[in-house]
Order: structure tokens, then sequence, then C-alpha cells
């Protein structure tokens, strides 16, 4: 990797759309425009000399596909390249000097999605930020809605969207001006340019931090569902298991305790079987071997199973309530359908918000693809706006339908229903099947994020993974064991990663690069400085709430 005056050179080698110049016998020059030579002619890929890790070779070591005379190349390419205008192709590599790996073929129906310089449209961009948002955070929607209260929940949703929107517009805007200078970088090297070293290593850090927050609810829920699952699955076949009909469910508070909770009798298996001391242990013996392969490409063909999970998880959400119908009543306070409109325990929900709306990490790799970023602005608004309402969605329509108090409601949405439940039984096992083949993925980005920095490899040694792993896991076992509440540790992670990735560092790049143009303002200074007041407010008053509860 060549790097000039400290700064990664990751700009990409050139404009797909060049002319290509024959030579007649005469020996003068013709242009010929890519559209005079068939619809065979070759189109290249997105190409860039980049750092990010493709593959691993059989060294054990992360490689780029770029050997070194492509990165000579590239080198005299970056060269001439400060020579010229930037709208300037005049010195643009030819085809022939390019490796052949970043050329393809034009393939019906493709080009409807990506066009020759494989840039994306505005709707599969806006598909990208929605389908990236939509997480396990979801099943947590009703439960924190009830801890913010009808009314400030929804203030919530609306304007914490709107917040995290605008940091996440200055965390691309920040990005772009910066890659038309230096080529094609990440947040993380803006703040190594703004902030230096010490903004680079808290950007990567507190990115990490949201990776293990997001394994530790992954664990946490899959050792809920395998519990679930095989309990159902055990009941049926000894023939134990209570039916029950769809509007049954599971309200555990004090005073109002369900009867018959596990639907089955206590026996020995329950004894071997507990959702809390056993099975998150049993839940290594499936996991561990998934995540010391050297390279997830398997996983990744699943990534799909995120958008059929939300939209099953829909369609159950829609099923119980059109069975239950609506219970809400804003002035009887004894009444089972009495609705809060505020409650002292909101921060839970903003902080919950935090990482809900959290995809300041990835923003800029999607928004790079965008065919028109003059859209950018546009298109990430209306990707909030949908995923402000998908999640507005479920949870007002499960909080405002549940049939018992609202104190019932849990944190994931279908510990309130029994194991007997055939629908929340499919929902769990769906929801199980992803998240199994997507721990892996971000075990995997975690160890290239930790190990290749320190060792110069993603998989130095089976020593080394094998370390990191258990440390990994025995966070994750710990979590699920004696804090098993994802939507304490989704509020907690998301306040603590928000604080730096969403409500200040966005803001800090952003008045630095206003002070270098001499635009600081004063009124810049104050608003960006109540933003950032907020996340501060927003963490601490997670630990007043857990304080007060106790």
């Amino acid at each position: 990797m060549t790097e000039k005056n400290g700064v990664e050179e990751k700009t990409p080698l050139l404009s797909p759309q060049q002319q290509v110049t024959d030579v007649k016998e005469d020996g003068s020059d013709v242009s010929l425009s890519p559209g005079d030579l068939g619809e065979t002619k070759k189109r290249r890929k997105p190409f860039h000399y980049s750092t990010i890790p493709t593959y691993m070779n059989s060294n054990n070591t992360v490689q780029t596909p770029i050997d070194s005379h492509t990165a000579a190349t590239y080198s005299r390419y970056r060269y001439y390249s400060r020579l010229q205008h930037p709208q300037d192709d005049t010195l643009a590599i030819p085809d022939h000097v390019l490796p052949s790996y970043i050329f393809s073929f034009n393939v019906p129906f493709v080009s409807s999605i990506r066009d020759s310089e494989g840039k994306q449209s505005s709707i599969i961009t806006i598909f990208s930020i929605w389908n990236t948002m939509m997480g396990t955070s979801l099943l947590s929607m009703p439960w924190a809605i009830h801890q913010a209260g009808f009314a400030v929940g929804i203030f919530l949703l609306v304007s914490m969207a709107g917040l995290t929107l605008y940091t996440c517009y200055r965390v691309v805007q920040s990005v772009s001006k910066e890659a038309g200078t230096v080529g094609m970088i990440e947040f993380s090297d803006v703040c190594r340019s703004h902030l230096g070293r010490w903004g680079e290593l808290i950007s990567i850090i507190f990115s990490l931090v949201a990776l293990l927050g997001a394994m530790i609810v992954f664990w946490v829920l899959m050792s809920n569902f395998l519990y679930s699952t095989v309990a159902f699955i055990y009941g049926e076949a000894i023939g134990t298991m209570h039916p029950h009909n769809g509007t049954a469910v599971i309200c555990d508070i004090p005073g109002n305790s369900t009867q018959d909770y596990h639907d089955v009798p206590h026996d020995v298996f329950y004894d071997v079987w507990n959702k809390t001391t056993t099975v998150p242990f049993f839940l290594l013996l499936l996991i561990v071997p998934l995540i010391n392969f050297k390279s997830p490409t398997f996983f990744t063909k699943f990534n799909a199973l995120g958008t059929c999970s939300v939209a099953f998880l829909f369609a159950f959400v829609i099923v119980r309530a059109s069975e239950w119908g609506f219970h809400m009543d804003f002035e009887d306070t004894t009444s089972d359908a009495y609705i809060a409109l505020f409650s002292w325990k909101f921060p839970a929900f903003s902080g919950l918000l935090s990482l809900s709306y959290f995809i300041h990490n990835a923003v800029a790799s999607i928004m790079r693809a965008q065919r028109h970023p003059e859209h950018n602005g546009r298109d990430m608004t209306i990707a909030y706006i949908l995923v402000a309402c998908t999640y507005m969605f479920v949870g007002l329509l499960f909080y405002m339908t549940f049939p018992k108090q609202k104190e019932c409601i849990k944190d994931n949405l279908l510990d309130n229903f029994y194991p007997s439940d055939k629908l929340a039984f499919a929902a769990r096992l769906f929801l199980l099947f992803q998240l199994v083949t997507l721990f892996p993925l971000i075990v995997y980005i975690i160890r290239v994020q930790i190990l290749d920095p320190l060792f110069k490899s993603a998989y130095p040694s089976v020593k080394h993974v094998v370390i990191l792993n258990l440390l990994l896991l025995s966070v994750c076992v710990l979590f699920a064991v004696f804090l098993p509440s994802i939507g304490v540790i989704i509020r907690f992670s998301g306040a603590f990663c928000g604080l730096a990735y969403i409500f200040t560092l966005p803001c800090l790049v952003y008045m630095i690069d206003l002070r270098r143009r001499g635009k600081l303002r004063w009124y810049h200074v104050v608003i960006h400085g109540i933003i950032m007041a907020l996340g501060v407010s927003n963490l601490l008053a997670q630990f007043v709430i857990l304080f007060l509860e106790k």
C-alpha cells in the first residue's frame, strides 16, 4: 500500500467511461465511444486500491487482489492524476493496462441495478440503509415504548430519527469531501485527518464496542430461541405441551403472574435444559465450530434472511394484533388496558434508539455506490423515514393491542408467547437460524479489526484465534447467564457508542472543517454543543435509571 503525506491512496483507478482509440492505416487516430463497440463491450467493475481485506492466502494473511505490477501502475496513475483536473480523464489508464478481473460483461437486467461504473440507483441505496438498520432492536420496540410512555415514545421515535439522520449526513458529507482529494476513505480516516491519531482510535474502538454489543444481544437471543425451540419439540414429543389459542400471553409481573409458565411439568429435562444456567453453554457446541473458519464467505449467502425475518415478524404482529383487538385506556389507571403518556424511564428508549438508528460506521460504504451523490440527503432522509415507520408500526401496534397489562410486555416480544404457540415457534426458529448465520460474520469482522493490525494477519495462528474467540464468547455467555435482558444491553451499548459516533465525532469534525474554512460561527458551536451534551446526558441517564430501579 503506497502512502503520500501520511494519507492512504485509495482513489478509484479511473473512470470507466473512456474513449477507445483506434489507428487507421494512414496513422491517424479514431476515437470510439463505448456505445460504438457493441453490447459485448467489457465494462469495468468498481476498483480501488484498498487496505480492506478481501480474502486470505495460503499463508493465512489478509490480502487484497493486487500484485506489485498493479500497485506500481496505480502509483503512476496517482502521480499523474494530481496534475490534472478531477473531471479530466486525459491521463486515464487504458483498458489493456488494467488487470482483467476488474472487467465484467453486461448482463441483462443487472444494468438496471448498477450502471457501467458499478453504481446503484436511489431505490437500492434506500433499501440498503433500511435493511442494514433493521435488527434485533425491533423485538424490543413495544417494551421500549412502554418505558417512555405512549406520547413520549412517539416523540422520541421521530426526534431521534431526525437527530441521527443529521449526524449521519454529516458523516457522509465529511467522507465525500475528504475522498474528493485523497481517495476512497472511511469515517475513521476523516477523524484521523481532523482530530489526529486519537480521533481515529476512538472511532474504531467505539465501532468495535457496537459490534461487541451486537454479539452479546445475539447470544442472549440465540439462547432464548434455542431453549424455546427445544422445549416445544420436547413437549410435543412426550405429549405434555398444553395448547393455547392466539390470545393467550405470558405475564409474570408481581400480582399478575401467569400460571403454568413452561406449559410442561417440571422434570429432569428442565433441570438440565434451563434458559439461563445451561442453554448458553449448550449453545457453544453449535457456535464454536462455526466461528473458527478462516473465511466467513459461506455465511454471507444468508444475508437475505434479514429481510425475510423482518417480513415474517411483520406478519406475526399483524396476525396477533388482529386476534387481540385494541386494548387502550388513557384515563383509568386501574384498567389492564391503561396506557401512560409519559414515564420517567424514557431515557431507556433514547438509549435503545441510539443503537436502532446507528449506521454511522457503515453508511459511507453504502453511499459510495450511489449513482447520483447529489441525492444523498434525499435518499438518506427517505431511508430514515422508512426505518422510523417500521419501528413505529411494529412497536405501536403490538403495544396498543397487547391484551394484558402493558407492564407485562417483555424486552423480547416473543417471550410473551408460550412455547406451545406454533406461530411464535416458527418465528423463533426462523430468527435462530438467521442469528446463527450472522454471528460468525460479526466475530470475523472483530477478528480482522483486532488481529490484523497487531499481527498483520487475520488468522496468525490457531492459538491466537482460539484465545480471541474464547474471550469474546466468555463475555457473551456471562451476559446470557447473569444479565439476559436485551433491552438493557441494547440501551447501554447504544448510549455508549452513540456518545462518540452519533453525537460527538460528526459534530467535532464538522466544526473543525468550518473553522479551517473560516466559516465557523457562534451558532454552529451552540447547536453542535447541545447535540454533544445530549449524547453525554443520554449515557448518564442509563445509569440513573439503573440506580433508581434498584
